[in-house]
């Protein structure tokens, strides 16, 4: 089953190593940043704003 994340801390959360905002990404349960080219995991509802946790993004 899929969380969303509440709107307003989703408006709150940018990218830790850009400083940019963030999409998130329901299916895929992540929070992307198109600028750093990284995929940030949600688990269990909990953004992991770590970059050693992101995933990098295929060009």
């Amino acid at each position: 089953m899929t969380q969303d994340l509440d709107p307003r801390l989703l408006s709150m959360l940018v990218c830790p190593v850009t400083k940019e905002a963030l999409i998130y990404d329901r299916d895929a349960q992540e929070l992307i940043s198109k600028s750093a080219g990284l995929a940030y995991p949600v688990r269990d509802g909990i953004p992991i704003m770590l970059p050693e946790e992101a995933r990098a993004l295929s060009s």
